[in-house]
């Protein structure tokens, strides 16, 4: 089995999320996308973000309907910082008869130098890398797969800020992801 993995702090998870997850799916033709959202990313450190929960429930109902897309909490069960290569050394513990391929952004492939444990990781996983416009990466360095995808401009902080002013996420956001945002009163303070 060939799985995909999508990491992200889904704060919230929005269409650009799913487009970027159907597009590898098809493309790279793999059986599952799984959606990670990250305990504490490294790169976040002293940003505030959503409960857990909020942020697991809200992922659940925008990956709900899609067959090929499932929910990994894997990050959640850790109460430390989460490091890519310690999630992948679990993984492939837990589930050695699947083939793993990371999922990056095309920004993200430039700063695969400064990953944690970055050599070891890429003798362990492949990388798929979204193209993204005005980012031309180095993808020899770590064997990154470059892939063109349908993308939506859209960032969860900028939908963030947007929820905060009261406009409305729709057509960004899956109306359920919308609905609880509205139900939870999530983003209406700073």
């Amino acid at each position: 089995m060939r799985v995909g993995l999508l990491g992200g702090t889904f704060d919230p998870p929005h269409l650009g999320h799913l487009t970027i997850a159907q597009g590898v799916l098809e493309t790279c033709k793999l059986d599952e996308i799984w959606f990670m959202p990250s305990h504490r990313p490294p790169h976040k450190n002293g940003s505030a973000i959503t409960d857990n929960h909020q942020r697991m429930k809200m992922t659940q109902l925008a990956i709900d309907g899609n067959p090929h897309f499932k929910l990994s909490l894997i990050e959640f069960e850790r109460n430390d910082r989460s490091y890519t290569i310690d999630t992948i050394e679990i993984l492939k513990e837990n589930y050695p008869d699947i083939d793993f391929y990371f999922i990056i952004g095309g920004d993200m492939i430039e700063d695969l130098p400064n990953w944690h444990r970055i050599d070891e990781l890429s003798r362990m996983i492949k990388f798929i890398g979204v193209n993204r416009p005005g980012y031309h990466p180095d993808k020899e360095q770590y064997h990154v797969s470059l892939i063109d995808v349908p993308q939506i401009d859209v960032s969860s902080s900028e939908l963030r800020r947007n929820l905060h002013d009261k406009k409305s996420g729709r057509y960004l956001l899956p109306e359920s992801v919308r609905t609880f945002i509205a139900e939870e009163g999530l983003y209406e303070s700073n």
